[in-house]
């Protein structure tokens, strides 16, 4: 009897797995949120007071005992009060002020090395989790300052690099708070081969 060879399935188109939105983050049913926290992980303003607020005082208390989180980097923790609508962890990431030079080519400033790593890191640790769905705010783009144009490309191009090697998640969610911060990722996704080809080019 002849073995047959074992089936293993194809992964998803990754462009496919990933969608724009404009919502309240607090409101996705996903497995995992992206908080764009501050360094001491115990709220702020912004999407991050409103995830801290939509998950309650234990969200709070259980940041207190994590030390912190460096710039680029991530940590993951239980979903509490939000976890009666299906979502089972936050991922924290603490991106970058912006203090750069927009006439810099992409990728070649510290800050867009730490933004790169927080959308990395956070893919990471939602991999890790298991979980099948993560949706992303638009880091640094806020009171940090980043350019929102330089922002997307590199939350695009991140998160697509990384959707390209793995399975999971089956689904990115990148969450803007308005339809001019959803046009400014689309136009990024839309222009992909261009600005990608410029930058292999560099």
């Amino acid at each position: 009897m002849m073995d047959l060879p074992q089936y293993t399935p194809r992964p998803m188109p990754s462009l496919d797995r990933i969608e724009v939105v404009v919502a309240d983050i607090t409101t996705l049913r996903v497995d995992a949120i992206v908080n764009a926290a501050n360094e001491s992980l115990l709220g702020g303003g912004g999407v991050d007071g409103a995830i801290h607020r939509a998950a309650g005082p234990g969200l709070l208390e259980h940041c207190k005992t994590l030390g912190g989180c460096t710039t680029g980097l991530a940590k993951l923790t239980p979903a509490f009060g939000l976890e009666k609508q299906g979502v089972k962890h936050i991922i924290h990431t603490v991106g970058p002020v912006w203090h750069g030079d927009e006439k810099q080519k992409l990728g070649y400033t510290l800050e867009d090395t730490l933004l790169a790593s927080c959308y990395h890191q956070s893919l990471t640790l939602a991999l890790e989790a298991g979980c099948q769905t993560i949706a992303f705010p638009n880091i640094s783009t806020g009171i940090y300052g980043f350019p929102k144009t330089r922002a997307a490309k590199i939350a695009f191009g991140h998160v697509l690099g990384f959707l390209d090697k793995q399975e999971h998640p089956d689904k990115v969610t990148l969450c803007c708070f308005s339809d001019e911060d959803a046009s400014i990722i689309q136009d990024a996704i839309d222009t992909r081969e261009d600005w990608m080809m410029n930058r292999k080019r560099m």
